[in-house]
């Protein structure tokens, strides 16, 4: 009999992919990290590893240069930085995981954001000798922003402080006292070496004061299906399927509704309500990429088929008739500026995306410009620049159906695009809606 979890197959084999993030200062050891989870996990081919194990030996170091395996931008090696975000893939018998490697500088705020927008989970490095400092600060307020579920702070470099407890416990109360300001879901502390692999892979003897997992069981074992909203039920249409030439008979008046679960369970038989039209009607069919599916739940791709013949179109939204969505065209919201070419400022207007909905909007306010770095509020901005975070209202000149940020980050992300460029200027979180 198939299992009716969500993330469990017709076997109960869990299918799970777990994606996070990481984050650190300069020279913080994270891209060693990445490395050496690539390579103790066995990810990487016999000729990456010599192509690395080349490079390490003509540059004269004494041990294989395992970050040599994640700077793969030609400026990154020179600089010995990570400037763009890449993503890396690997797996484990148990689970699926997706990498985004983000840079730290604060140059590079916008391309954190990026790669921790849709992660599940952040590792945030902190060299031992160092301790905590302003950037992990901010990495640790930019993830709980963000909404990252999960946030791990891997104390690295424990070989060059003799693997001292007395360091690792000093750092693990400064940044606990911290993250309380910034009401963090989850927060796990590991103590590692990733230069030697301790507590990466495999539990260290190194550190036998250390009763908790490795970094890999950790990322193994961690629980995500519930950070998945179940409850509402979302569903943006991004496409009207209508095979109007088709000669098989069963598919002449076929007309399904495609697009990405954003939320909740739906199963054959549920009755649904339409937004904007308000009209509701019944889920006769959920086809998925393989063929009918008795349920489906974020993240979902799937067409549904209705039992009545409403008129809907890319940007409506499917929803339960006792839980809509907000539908609003006056938003808050914590947006981060992505662009150098202009600041975003008062009465600008823009094209904003919301799901599967593009409409125009205009900023009728900047509340204030927020430091990262000290959490300070500038009341007295006009303007927000490149990587800069800030509080504005926004006018959509249309309906958008929106969740609360902190509830649902599908529905309640967004991005602003200039409608000239047609480029990505901002990312936005909703904070209110009316």
């Amino acid at each position: 009999m198939a299992s009716t979890t969500p993330g469990i197959t017709g076997t109960g084999k869990s299918m799970d992919i777990l994606r996070f993030a990481t984050a650190g200062s300069v020279d913080d050891g994270k891209s060693t990290l990445i490395g050496r989870l690539l390579f103790d996990s066995k990810s990487i081919f016999e000729d990456q590893l010599e192509s690395v194990e080349r490079t390490s030996a003509d540059r004269g170091e004494e041990y294989t240069n395992l970050a040599l395996l994640t700077d793969g931008l030609r400026a990154e090696r020179e600089q010995g930085i990570t400037i763009d975000v890449a993503y890396r893939y690997f797996a484990t018998p148990r689970r699926k995981f997706i990498i985004a490697d983000t840079p730290g500088h604060i140059q590079y705020t916008r391309n954190m954001v990026t790669g921790a927008s849709t992660a599940d989970l952040a590792i945030i490095l902190v060299d031992a000798r160092k301790g905590i400092l302003e950037q992990s600060r901010r990495h640790a307020f930019l993830t709980t922003l963000l909404k990252v579920p999960h946030l791990v702070v891997a104390v690295n470099k424990m070989d060059l402080v003799d693997y001292d407890q007395q360091v690792y416990e000093r750092i693990v109360d400064e940044f606990a006292t911290f993250a309380a300001r910034l009401h963090a879901r989850d927060l796990t502390f590991i103590p590692l070496s990733a230069l030697h692999g301790d507590n990466v892979v495999e539990r260290s003897g190194n550190m036998p004061w250390y009763e908790g997992s490795s970094l890999l069981h950790h990322l193994e074992h961690v629980h995500i299906a519930s950070d998945r909203n179940l409850i509402d039920v979302r569903f943006p249409v991004q496409y009207v399927i209508r095979p109007h030439k088709s000669t098989d008979p069963e598919l002449h008046d076929y007309r399904g509704y495609a697009g990405q679960v954003a939320g909740g369970v739906l199963k054959p038989g549920d009755e649904v309500v339409h937004l904007p039209s308000g009209l509701t009607t019944t889920i006769t069919h959920i086809d998925g990429p393989n063929g009918p599916v008795q349920e489906a739940y974020a993240p979902m791709s799937v067409t549904l088929r209705l039992a009545d013949d409403i008129d809907i179109s890319r940007g409506d939204m499917i929803a339960r008739p006792g839980n809509r969505p907000e539908v609003a065209q006056d938003l808050e919201a914590m947006v981060c500026w992505m662009t150098p070419d202009r600041q975003l400022s008062p009465r600008m207007k823009l094209l904003v995306k919301h799901t599967t909905r593009t409409a125009r909007a205009m900023v009728k306010d900047l509340h204030y410009r927020l430091d990262v770095n000290t959490l300070h509020r500038d009341e007295s901005a006009t303007g927000l620049g490149l990587n800069e975070i800030g509080r504005i209202s926004l006018r959509v000149t249309q309906p958008l159906f929106v969740d609360d940020y902190g509830r649902n980050r599908l529905t309640g992300g967004f991005i602003l695009i200039d409608e000239a460029t047609h480029n990505t200027v901002a990312a936005g979180m909703i904070t209110g809606a009316r």
